[in-house]
């Protein structure tokens, strides 16, 4: 049976990880609701509180619906070149599409989300190449993050044989990595 601290620990761990994106969204809705409302609140006569909010609304809405026309999906590689091609913003930019797998047009930064036999089961990794072992023989380079924070991790040089590809996006993965194994993964 796990330690008392333990426990309590990893349930408040789990209970920020699981509170984090719902806070967020309160205060991003808070906030876009004053940021919006205070540019032309006074100098309108019809304000309602939450006015601010269904602005907002309207504008994704309204962005979601021309991304889906043809002419919106051609606006939307353009501005994406656009950010690709910007100094310093493009290479962060190009970055997350291909860490979140969303680029296809490029080779991927991670090639596959694999499950890496250890001592007590498996461990999710991510394939990102191929190279000789000590022995010569073919490896595969395997990033396999620490959880809830994937950034960390360790960098393995791992047989073909102990590992088993899964039917899984790289964004997927990396989602329930995030929330602790709170999200399953779903081929």
């Amino acid at each position: 049976m796990a330690s008392p601290t333990r426990h309590v620990t990893r349930c408040l761990v789990a209970g920020i990880v699981a509170l984090l994106p719902m806070g967020g969204a309160v205060l991003t809705v808070v906030w876009l609701e004053s940021a919006i409302a205070s540019s032309w609140r006074d100098t309108i006569g019809w304000y309602f509180p939450g006015l601010g909010i269904l602005l907002a609304l309207t504008a994704v809405y309204l962005v979601g619906l021309g991304v889906t026309t043809f002419v919106g999906r051609w606006m939307w590689r353009r501005c994406d070149r656009l950010l690709e091609n910007l100094p310093l913003l493009g290479t962060l930019y190009q970055s997350l599409k291909e860490v979140l797998g969303y680029d296809t047009a490029r080779e991927r930064f991670f090639q596959g989300v694999v499950a890496v036999t250890a001592d007590e089961g498996y461990e999710i990794g991510f394939v990102t190449g191929q190279s000789p072992g000590p022995d010569g023989t073919p490896h595969t380079l395997v990033f396999v993050p620490s959880a809830p924070n994937p950034t960390n991790g360790k960098l393995l040089l791992v047989e073909p044989a102990r590992l088993k590809h899964l039917d899984v996006r790289t964004a997927d993965a990396l989602r329930a990595l995030v929330s602790m194994g709170k999200t399953s993964l779903r081929p």
